[in-house]
């Protein structure tokens, strides 16, 4: 059964560069996603995978 929902997302509104976007835009083409998509993962994958302040590095 279908339930219409809000989403947990919010709009924002960044700045980069053209040629960054451009690499975004031929990602996004190559693997079949919207920009938007890629972006999120991209984003999700540096979250996960940020290294912090003080931390050793994995070896």
């Amino acid at each position: 059964m279908f339930v219409p929902k809000k989403s947990d997302k919010e709009v924002i509104s960044i700045r980069i560069p053209s040629d960054m976007l451009k690499m975004i835009d031929d990602a996004a083409i190559k693997y079949d996603l919207s920009r938007n998509e890629l972006i999120n993962q991209c984003i999700a994958f540096a979250l996960e995978n940020l290294k912090k302040e003080n931390e050793p590095d994995d070896q």
